[in-house]
Formats: C-alpha cells, structure tokens, sequence
C-alpha cells in the first residue's frame, strides 16, 4: 500500500511538472490559430503554411489548417461569404479542443480571407495576415484578368448565378482559368465586393489585433503597397504590428516565424 501511494504521489508530481497533454488547453495562454492556405495551394506539411502549423503545435498553439474553398481541389467551390461560414466551423472546433483566444490567420489569398472574417465576427483576439494577396480593386490585378467579374456579373443578374463558367484567374503573375458558379467568381473578384482588403482592414471589430507580415521581396511591395494600403486602415490596437522580413511571396512564413510566434504568445 505504501509503495502504490509513493508511486501515486511520484506521478502527480511529474504530470504537475511536465503539464497537461497539448491536446488540452495550449500552453501558450490558450492559444488556438486557424491557418489559410493561399490560393491553388494545399496546407500539406511540406508547404508554407504546413511548415508553419508544425512549428506552432510544437511551440505548445492548438492548431488547425485545413483545405479551403480555394483548394487546388476546391477552387472556388464556395462564395466568400459561405467561406466565412466555413471558417466559423473551424473556429468552434479549436474551441472545442481547449482554445479559449482565437487567431484566424492565413497565406496570401488566406491571408485577405482571414482579414474578411475579421471584419465579419466578433470576439477574435487576432489577425494574422501572411503575405496578404488577391487585390480584386486594383486596375493591374483586374486587368490580367479582363475584368471578369463583369461577365460574372451579368450572369448573375441574367439568374444563372448557380451555373459554372469558365473564368480568368490570375495567381502570382500567372493566368489560367477556373472553373466556378458565377456568384461564387463575383464574390472573390468584385473590385466593390467583401473581398477587398483595405475595406475589410477598415472593418475590423474592436479589440481585434492584426498582424500583417510581408517580404521585401513580395510583388506587393515592389508595387508600393506597404503599410499604407491595408494595414494603417485598420483600428488602433496596442498589439497589431507590420512587419516586413527577407525574401519574396512562398517564404514569408517560414522567414516569419519566430516573429509570428513572439507575436501569438503575446496576445
């Protein structure tokens, strides 16, 4: 009897010292991050996105990064708006798992959809925006594309917004095309719609910081838009931060990351 309390005792001390499982509440003040891959991507372990949820969950953060509406596999099989319905069932999931902040952060075109629901739901402790791309208001995205959203516009208003077309993308300096429901492309690609970076930045809810972290090299940058285009449009909060790191658009993550990490475990 002796020896089994002394046995019982030894292992309370060691599940005091060693901490409860990471599948519990996170180390890192209950921390749960939900991260996007970008556009035509994947959150496969071996991309950016991968790499970083790895490294988070190692770090102690309650992680998630599934397959997104803009899947390479997906791509675009929600509007933005159902995408943001998506996004609210992976935040109850990490809530589920023991987080008790919510960061929503993402990749690219992830990175503008986590700044859209941001805007959209309350209670988020964070934004992190990842070389934040797809930029539907300006005239050179639009132009690549041939102002496509108009012919999905007018399909809409036709009633054959149901209906799948083929329509112009653009990802990087690369064209292609997709294939998408008409309202679906319109809600990604209206230069007016809820897509647009800066006005969703502007939206943001009260007591939600944002994190926006870009390369130097980024084409974003070499275009001229730093702080100024999205992220000064944001709210004043005592812990949102811009950040620019080595390096062009893919490895901003991973150029990123401690400071993403610093950035998280101070929230």
């Amino acid at each position: 009897m002796f020896k089994f309390l002394k046995y019982m005792i030894t292992a309370f001390a060691l599940l005091v010292l060693v901490g409860a499982p990471q599948n519990s509440v996170s180390a890192n003040n209950g921390v749960g991050v939900l991260l996007m891959h970008g556009k035509g991507a994947t959150a496969d372990e071996t991309t950016p996105i991968g790499k970083l949820a790895e490294s988070l969950k190692s770090d102690g953060f309650i992680v998630l990064a599934p397959d997104m509406p803009w899947h390479e596999l997906r791509i675009w099989d929600k509007s933005f708006n159902e995408s943001t319905v998506e996004i609210d069932g992976y935040v109850a999931e990490l809530k589920s798992k023991g987080a008790k902040k919510i960061v929503v952060g993402g990749h690219s075109l992830g990175a503008s959809a986590a700044i859209g629901y941001g805007a959209r739901r309350k209670g988020i402790a964070g934004i992190l925006a990842i070389a934040p791309g797809h930029v539907p208001e300006l005239n050179g995205f639009r132009a690549r594309v041939d102002d496509d959203w108009e012919r999905a516009l007018k399909l809409v208003n036709e009633g054959k917004g149901n209906e799948t077309f083929d329509f112009k993308d653009t990802n990087q300096g690369s064209t292609s095309e997709v294939s998408a429901k008409a309202k679906d492309y319109l809600s990604w690609y209206d230069p007016a719609g809820p897509a647009v970076m800066p006005s969703n930045a502007m939206m943001l809810k009260p007591g939600t910081a944002l994190m926006w972290i870009i390369g130097k090299q980024d084409p974003m940058l070499e275009w001229g838009h730093d702080a100024t285009y999205a992220f000064n449009e944001a709210p004043d909060h005592p812990k949102s931060i811009y950040i620019e790191v080595p390096g062009g658009h893919r490895v901003t993550a991973q150029k990123g990351e401690d400071a993403i990490i610093k950035w998280l475990k101070g929230l």
